[in-house]
């Protein structure tokens, strides 16, 4: 038995999953005629009150369609230290967009709108334009981070106030919507723009959607056009989305129950030096000095779990649809007999 925590990326489709990609009806998308993504883009938009949205392969394409549309180059993005969006988008900000950066150290990837306001540059020739904020919520880089609704709120006055943009990173969204006190709808309120990935905890096999606006999902569909991400008959992926959207919401609240549990466990070992706490799906801990995180992670691929480094020292576990308990009990005692 192979138990692998890289991600929750890894997750296959189940059965049930499959008979709705077998079973879908498909066209030409670019064509704008494939009757299950058209489905699955007004499911997504309907979800969070937006007016429309599109369908793209990756989470990257989709985040990074929603920069250039809510930009006007030259200028600059805010967003935090830890934010996907800069981190591990391959430099799509400046290339793609040809924005400058802003970082700004937050709590665990988490802003505020005293924080941003701060970061706003001003009206100076010497200065980049301050056009759009990203948030990421969760924030993978922060441990699975969730944002309180209030401080969104205040830092979309803030955005409007200054007429910058305000875009969702929303990849692990729905993780943080099961363990807070808001919807999707709520959400959506909030933001010009919002990336919500499917292929993730939700557990299809590919692919995002970007909601907004049908004036910027027009545009999008243009950037898709120029990114390459226009697809053919995708409704045969587009199914599992609208199949992942209709059952794996709630199901989510079943990764952090064994997420927390692993945490629990994690806190109690000898080789541990810190958890970071667990808030949704994401795990991470630091090893202590003493000993090379990486023997740690190859102790535990000689157990058949695969696991990832996050930084020096730490190391990440991510819960999912296809960890079972069976898995979560393995892992345990593995974890537990490390030395």
């Amino acid at each position: 038995m192979i138990i692998d925590l890289r991600s929750d990326t890894v997750t296959v489709p189940t059965q049930e999953m499959k008979n709705a990609m077998f079973n879908a009806k498909v066209g030409d998308d670019v064509f704008e005629d494939d009757e299950t993504v058209i489905n699955l883009e007004a499911l997504g938009a309907s979800m969070f009150g937006k007016e429309a949205g599109i369908y793209c392969p990756s989470g990257t394409m989709t985040n990074q369609i929603a920069i250039k549309l809510n930009s006007n180059s030259p200028g600059e993005l805010i967003c935090d230290e830890l934010s996907h969006v800069y981190k591990y988008e391959g430099g799509g900000i400046g290339f793609n967009s040809g924005l400058a950066t802003k970082l700004i150290k937050g709590d665990a990837g988490r802003l505020t709108a005293s924080q941003i306001e701060a970061a706003i540059n001003p009206d100076d020739v010497h200065f980049p334009e301050s056009q759009i904020v990203s948030l990421e919520n969760t924030c993978n880089k922060g441990g699975g981070t969730i944002y309180n609704i209030e401080e969104i709120k205040k830092i979309k006055a803030l955005c409007s106030d200054k007429k910058l943009k305000l875009h969702l990173d929303g990849a692990r969204i729905f993780n943080a919507i099961v363990e807070a006190d808001y919807s999707a709808k709520d959400i959506g309120a909030e933001f010009d723009t919002i990336s919500v990935c499917l292929s993730k905890g939700l557990g299809a096999p590919v692919g995002s959607l970007l909601l907004g606006t049908k004036t910027d999902i027009k545009k999008a569909r243009r950037i898709r056009k120029i990114f390459g991400g226009g697809m053919r008959q995708a409704g045969y992926i587009a199914a599992a989305g609208i199949y992942a959207l209709e059952n794996n919401i709630e199901r989510l609240r079943e990764d952090h129950h064994k997420a927390k549990e692993l945490g629990n466990v994690l806190e109690n070992l000898s080789f541990v030096k810190k958890v970071l706490p667990v808030y949704t799906n994401i795990v991470v801990f630091e090893v202590i000095d003493s000993i090379d995180f990486n023997t740690i992670i190859a102790k535990l691929a000689d157990k058949h779990i695969k696991v990832v480094a996050f930084g020096h020292q730490q190391i990440r576990l991510v819960t999912h649809l296809n960890f079972t308990d069976e898995m979560l009990s393995k892992t345990i005692e593995t974890l537990k007999g490390l030395k």
